[in-house]
């Protein structure tokens, strides 16, 4: 029985990183993955979803582009697209199996095994390989990073042709002409926003809620459907989904309304995105001792340690945060607490930065108004349009906002900020930053910033709320609002009385009518 200190099972972004962390400290691995090596996070997910999403984004704005000067517009497939995901997939793929095969020659500590691994007993683990054949090794140690799978819907039968998962919506051979997307979280409205772009499906999208992405505060999610409505998109608000069929190979839903009225559509593809489930079932974790918990594996007080002291859990199968960013980070943690002679911080899940690929992206870390009102939390709030940002006017994108949100007390520290609009997902570190450090925003007020830059308009959100702004909320009332929130009550923070104001409106007619004086 061959014996190692380490076992990962499954190979995606949490696998991969658990195994390299672990060769920084000599050990001897084993890496098993079922399937692919990177997992879904390249074939189905985050990388594939975001070149999609990259390339729809380009095509859009070549398509406005070559309809302003009413020249021919530019024509695409399906296969053209998904040719160069393909390519950007493969890159990614060859990179982490030519890095495999370098450590494995140069240092013999990894080795990679192709097969299903199951628990024997909680150091004993099978290896079932495509042959059929079977191995048990040993294992002081073992971090199961499984990984999840989409969810599906009772009595809805998934063929991955016509009524799809995101495993199966990058194999259709061309666009289709209708697409009905179930669920309007993160990933169901990115597809909803990557199909619009390239403006060949009608896109319908069914939400539960009353607005897409609830979770999040209401100018994000207005800033959101307007433009997804502005490309085409159908919203569904509200609707519950009755039926979903394949009949004469079209899809049929029904969907029952707010008002109780009832609606049937036909459309030629769905698209199901109701969340993901942890891949546990084949793993036998309770031959291992293991608990488990609704959501997952079992992690008690002791982050990414489950019950059995040598068997920790990362990545979307503990149920905690399912990003490939935060497996990666409690894959690597993980590897630190078996292994090293210090002691280990945990993990802090208050500021992991999130980018949500819509039109216009959306970056968040930390909480939202939405959060801290309905816990009664106190806050201050700046919130700074794109239209005064020198770098987003000299883009030609003055839509989108930063919102800052800072405790209600004099040290001003870091609650949470969203941003969106261009480059936001490059403008929201500094802030998680600030929050990892428990810092206020003197810090970020006084920096000098490069310009012209979009994350001026953070720093302009920090002058906001510490009284030294450049441009006035008072004056801007329509693109700048600062604010304090306390019992339910908004108190603008304004150093000039709007009342006394002469208008904007005003000035800018006059200055347009050659009176600028």
């Amino acid at each position: 029985m061959e014996k190692y200190d380490l076992c990962v099972i499954g190979g995606g972004a949490a696998g991969y990183a658990a195994a390299m962390r672990a060769i920084d400290f000599e050990k001897r691995v084993l890496l098993v993955e079922k399937e692919k090596l990177g997992g879904a996070g390249i074939y189905n997910g985050a990388l594939s979803s975001k070149t999609l999403w990259e390339l729809s984004t380009r095509y859009r704005k070549v398509q406005e582009d070559l309809g302003k000067n009413g020249e021919r517009k530019l024509d695409v497939s399906f296969e053209d697209v998904k040719a160069l995901m393909e390519e950007a997939v493969f890159d990614r793929k060859f990179q982490l199996t030519c890095h495999l095969r370098i450590i494995h020659a140069e240092t013999n500590l990894i080795t990679y095994e192709k097969g299903l691994a199951s628990f024997v007993s909680d150091k004993e683990i099978k290896i079932t390989k495509e042959d059929g054949k079977e191995e048990i090794v040993y294992a002081e140690h073992t971090i199961i990073a499984s990984g999840s799978h989409p969810r599906k819907l009772p009595n809805t039968e998934v063929d991955e042709k016509i009524i799809m998962t995101s495993d199966g919506i990058h194999h259709m051979d061309e666009f289709p002409k209708s697409l009905v997307i179930v669920g309007a979280g993160v990933i169901g409205c990115e597809y909803a926003t990557i199909f619009a772009n390239y403006g060949k499906t009608k896109v319908y999208l069914i939400d539960r809620a009353k607005r897409i992405l609830p979770f999040e505060d209401e100018d994000i999610s207005e800033l959101i459907s307007k433009n997804m409505e502005k490309e085409g998109v159908v919203i569904h608000r509200s609707a519950s989904l009755k039926r979903l069929e394949v009949k004469n190979g079209m899809v049929e839903y029904e969907i029952e309304c707010a008002d109780g009225t009832v609606e049937i559509i036909e459309v030629e593809k769905a698209l199901l995105s109701i969340g993901r489930v942890p891949n546990i079932k084949a793993l036998n974790i309770e031959n291992a001792g293991v608990k488990m918990s609704k959501r997952g594996v079992h992690i008690g007080d002791v982050d990414t340690q489950t019950s059995v002291p040598h068997i920790f859990a990362v990545g979307d199968i503990s149920g905690r945060i399912p990003l490939v960013n935060v497996g990666e980070r409690e894959a690597r943690h993980a590897v630190v607490k078996m292994f090293a002679d210090f002691p280990v911080k945990p993990i802090n899940y208050d500021n992991v930065s999130t980018i949500m690929f819509l039109n216009p992206v959306v970056a968040s870390v930390g909480a939202n108004e939405k959060n801290l009102r309905e816990e009664n939390i106190p806050y201050r709030m700046a919130k700074v349009d794109y239209s005064t940002i020198a770098r987003a006017i000299s883009m030609g994108k003055p839509e989108g906002f930063f919102k800052l949100i800072v405790s209600d007390d004099d040290e001003m520290k870091v609650l949470g900020m969203r941003a969106a609009g261009a480059h936001a997902s490059s403008a929201i570190q500094s802030i998680a930053l600030l929050m990892y450090m428990n810092k206020g925003i003197d810090e970020l007020a006084h920096m000098i910033h490069p310009h012209p830059s979009i994350v001026e308009g953070v720093q302009e959100a920090a002058r906001m709320l510490l009284g030294k702004s450049v441009y006035k909320s008072a004056v801007f009332k329509d693109k700048l609002k600062c604010y304090r929130y306390r019992d339910g009550v908004e108190t603008p923070l304004n150093i000039i009385d709007e009342e006394k104001l002469i208008k904007f409106e005003d000035v800018a007619k006059h200055f347009h009518e050659g009176q600028e004086d």
